[in-house]
């Protein structure tokens, strides 16, 4: 059973920076894919980011040039960092892991951004 736990989030002024963590606790993390989504209040759940086993990245339009997503396989962990954040990246963020023994997610970390 794989658990994902993001950390991170918190309360940031516009125009500021976080950076999200999501460990991930299985034993094939370097055969995931992973990425990050997000959801606002009344919003559909949308991809923000992913990155592949080989570290290709993709990144929502909404986000592009602000956020950057990365993994370490030794520590086993993604990351997503995020700058010049709006007020419109409010949200709940959650990780999501996809491999060989099915998707997973985690509990979600929330960031609010103040304007």
């Amino acid at each position: 059973q794989v658990q994902l736990v993001e950390s991170g989030g918190g309360l940031v002024q516009a125009g500021g920076s976080l950076r999200l963590s999501c460990l991930h606790s299985g034993t094939f993390f370097r055969l995931n894919a992973m990425a990050w989504y997000r959801q606002a209040p009344g919003k559909q759940r949308e991809r923000v980011a992913g990155i592949s086993r080989g570290s290709n990245t993709d990144y929502a339009d909404s986000v592009k040039g602000r956020f950057t997503i990365s993994r370490d396989n030794a520590k086993m962990s993604v990351y997503l960092q995020m700058t010049s954040l709006k007020p419109e990246d409010t949200a709940v963020y959650y990780c999501q892991s996809s491999g060989p023994t099915g998707d997973y997610w985690g509990q979600g970390t929330q960031v609010t951004v103040s304007s």
